[in-house]
C-alpha cells in the first residue's frame, strides 16, 4: 500500500525521540506515584498497630491502594494516547490525572484528620 492509498488516521510522522522519551519519563513518574500510594496503603493497613478508630487503618489504607491501581492503569492508557498523537501529528489529549490525584489526596487528608480527631488515643504499654 502506497502512502497515497493509506487512510489518513494511519499516517505517521517522524517524531523527535526526545518527545517520546519525555512521554516515557512522565509515565514512569506516574508509575512511581502509583507504587507509592499502594505502598502507603499497604503500610497503613498492615504495619500500623493502632490508629485510634476501629477500622480506621482500612478506611485510610484501602482507598490509597485502589487509587494507586487506578493511577497505574490510567497513566498507561494516557501514555499510549500521547504516543499515538505524537506519531500522527495530532494535538495532545487533555487528561484529568493531576486533578484526580489532588482530589484524592485532599480527601485522604480530611479523612485522616477525622479519624485522628474522632479516635481514642493509643494507650501506652506499662
Amino acid at each position: 500500500m502506497t502512502d497515497s492509498q493509506r487512510p489518513p488516521e494511519q499516517d505517521e510522522h517522524e517524531v523527535d525521540p526526545r518527545f517520546l522519551l519525555a512521554n516515557e519519563r512522565t509515565f514512569l513518574a506516574w508509575g512511581r506515584t502509583a507504587l507509592a500510594l499502594v505502598a502507603a496503603g499497604v503500610a497503613l493497613t498492615q504495619l500500623v498497630d493502632h490508629i485510634g478508630l476501629p477500622g480506621g487503618r482500612q478506611l485510610l489504607g484501602i482507598p490509597l491502594i485502589l487509587l494507586g491501581g487506578l493511577i497505574a492503569w490510567l497513566s498507561h492508557r494516557r501514555s499510549n494516547q500521547i504516543q499515538e498523537a505524537l506519531r500522527q501529528g495530532l494535538r495532545l489529549p487533555s487528561h484529568r490525572l493531576p486533578a484526580l490525584l489532588t482530589a484524592t489526596i485532599i480527601s485522604a487528608a480530611v479523612l485522616g484528620v477525622a479519624v485522628v480527631a474522632l479516635g481514642q488515643p493509643a494507650q501506652s504499654a506499662p
